[in-house]
């Protein structure tokens, strides 16, 4: 998520909302738990409309209480609790001194939802990156609710809601699968019950899912929590993995935790409004000054989205233990974490800690949009001799996102062009593993790729063919296998248009590749071959890279695996280009035949290999 600039601040005050309820209700946090978990310790944040005691006891064989806590606004206690190993599935009662009790919940976990779960994702997948409102509706019954703050649907409205839903995504399984997808990254689904809200000119609803204000409710104008779980089920069932997209970073300035705060400190304040100043560089910057380090992480992202005080102990067990609670509760593969630079830095090692114990197999990526290979790598498990090492396994990958561009739109030069390329992942040994990484053309955040490349199909074949053959773990936007253009202007809502065919009254539906026209027809087949080529190559999914100088515009590069050897070849000038196999003997001395992998040609102990202008080739070498 990138930042947004704005003409006026929202200032949070400190208890600036009062309740008054005839009736006093109670909200537990998490909503339940289970038995079974690896972490027997659990921490309640129990809120109410009214004061509440410190004192509390709890009824039933199986928990013990250790510690309440009270912050100073007294509508909430914290509870920590010890699951013993005698405890059994069932309610627990939970009673306040001042008659007042809850019962919580605590359930079995469940084996799977329709196959495998917390899978994890790698190198051998290739991420659809889906804005569920623009993509599909499915259940237009769930299109707007009059007790919402933004109650709306219009989809002429580019900065409103659109209706799309989880029920729309499950429709669209066998299309994604077909086309070689994985797995599926989804922008936030959780509860954004939030107004419009102004950036710059324009009213914007929170339709992207950015603006959390319930972290154990899935947005209903998405289906709900049911229709989560029914679409990880049936992703689970077609061999498809889920990501969530989580953000510890900020929540939405309705979210019930800054409409009543538990303590002044729940989130980082300052005497006046204070935006981050959004540079990574300051974490490995030897000469950096400290306060201006304190402003990256302190400072709040934009306005409307109030910035938590990770270092608070209480506010980090409430993101910890939603993050763990959603992972159990839907069954999903992976997490992709938003704005993670922003983040207080030992927290991220811990909630990182805390998941991977649940759950070994999980996968974390973190959104580190970077200028540097330096700063990108700080992000992650690195090779860095720095004063503080992260723990994450991969991030997203932003100067590789950078050098391909440059790669695609730069004449060649000795550092511009396609040298860009060879310059960055030269630099891959500042990363633990860059395999790990996740690689991209664009997203929800970027102008779209084709437009990048000047809607030049050629262009757009070379830097899909990096990317679906480049060491990381993939991810496309989508609508990019039918080429869906735009750049960010005047916003955002630009490059998040709806994909046509979503919605039963488009009048084009290019879910159905008879619909495209020449040139979509041309990319669709491209993708489709590229990407299930990929799904079954252990020199992408499990090989090394090894890569040679770029000469004359001419890029080749080999994944290499004991069970494939092949050579991927970009040829960025504007003329066809005889490349001598010499060069490369190395790798090629036991080869007596290269095959093209996408039509099939053979070819028998080449000397030299004619590749035309502007394209990517890829060979199989055969033995």
């Amino acid at each position: 998520m990138q930042p947004i600039k704005f003409f006026y601040f929202f200032a949070l005050s400190f208890f600036v909302f009062s309740y008054s309820f005839a009736t006093q209700s109670i909200n537990i946090y998490p909503t339940h738990w289970w038995v079974g978990m690896k972490n027997n310790r659990l921490q309640l944040m129990v809120h109410s409309d009214q004061d509440l005691p410190q004192s509390v006891k709890v009824n039933g064989n199986g928990l013990s209480i250790q510690k309440v806590s009270q912050p100073e606004n007294k509508h909430y206690v914290f509870i920590d609790l010890i699951i013993l190993p005698n405890a059994q599935p069932g309610k627990f009662k939970f009673s306040f001194s001042n008659g007042k009790s809850f019962d919580y919940q605590l359930k079995q976990r469940e084996k799977a939802l329709g196959g495998a779960k917390h899978q994890g994702v790698n190198a051998s997948d290739l991420i659809y990156l889906i804005m569920p409102d623009r993509f599909a509706n499915a259940d237009s019954s769930n299109d707007q609710f009059d007790d919402l703050r933004d109650n709306a649907s219009d989809r002429n409205n580019p900065y409103a809601r659109h209706g799309g839903d989880l029920a729309g995504v499950a429709s669209k399984l066998d299309y994604l699968k077909n086309i070689g997808v994985t797995s599926i990254w989804m922008t936030p689904i959780l509860e954004n019950n939030m107004p419009k809200m102004q950036e710059n000119q324009w009213i914007m609803s929170g339709y992207h899912g950015y603006w959390i204000t319930d972290h154990y409710v899935v947005d209903k104008r998405m289906g709900g929590n049911d229709a989560y779980k029914n679409l990880v089920k049936s992703a689970h069932q077609k061999g498809l993995k889920i990501i969530q997209d989580a953000v510890y970073n900020h929540v939405g300035s309705y979210h019930h935790t800054v409409l009543d705060l538990p303590m002044k400190d729940w989130l980082n304040q300052w005497p006046s409004y204070t935006g981050a100043n959004h540079r990574e560089e300051l974490f490995i910057d030897p000469h950096a000054a400290a306060s201006e380090k304190k402003i990256m992480i302190g400072g709040w992202f934009v306005p409307h989205l109030p910035d938590l005080n990770l270092a608070n102990p209480f506010c980090a067990n409430f993101v910890i233990q939603s993050n763990i609670w959603s992972t159990e509760e839907f069954g999903i593969d992976g997490w992709r974490v938003d704005t993670y630079k922003y983040c207080d830095e030992k927290f991220l090692n811990t909630i990182n800690a805390a998941l991977l114990k649940e759950f070994p197999s999980l996968t974390v990526f973190g959104e580190a949009w970077t200028n540097t290979v330096a700063a990108s790598a700080y992000f992650t498990q690195n090779n860095i001799n720095a004063t503080f090492k992260h723990q994450i396994k991969g991030v997203t990958d932003f100067p590789l996102n950078s050098a391909i561009y440059d790669g695609l739109n730069q004449p060649f030069g000795w550092t511009e062009g396609i040298n860009k390329v060879y310059m960055t992942l030269s630099q891959d040994l500042l990363y633990k593993d860059p395999m790990t990484n996740c690689i991209f053309l664009d997203n929800h955040d970027m102008n779209r790729f084709y437009s990048m490349v000047g809607e030049d199909l050629a262009k757009y074949k070379m830097g899909l063919g990096m990317l679906l053959t480049m060491r990381g773990i993939p991810q496309v936007y989508y609508g990019t296998e039918i080429l869906m253009k735009n750049y960010k202007d005047p916003n955002d809502a630009a490059v998040r248009k709806d994909f046509p065919g979503g919605w039963s009254v488009d009048p084009a539906d290019k879910f159905n590749s008879s619909s495209l026209d020449s040139k979509e027809k041309e990319a669709f087949a491209y993708f489709q071959q590229l990407a299930n080529f990929r799904k079954n190559s252990p020199a992408i999914k499990q090989g090394t890279l090894k890569q040679y100088i770029p000469q004359n515009g001419v890029y080749v590069y080999f994944r290499l695996h004991e069970k494939q050897k092949l050579m991927c070849i970009v040829n960025t000038s504007s003329d066809e280009v005889s490349i001598a196999m010499e060069r490369f003997k190395e790798i090629l001395s036991d080869s007596k035949q290269i095959v093209n992998a996408l039509t099939g040609n053979i070819i028998t102990k080449p000397a030299g290999l004619d590749i035309p202008s502007k394209s990517f080739q890829i060979f199989e070498l055969k033995n």
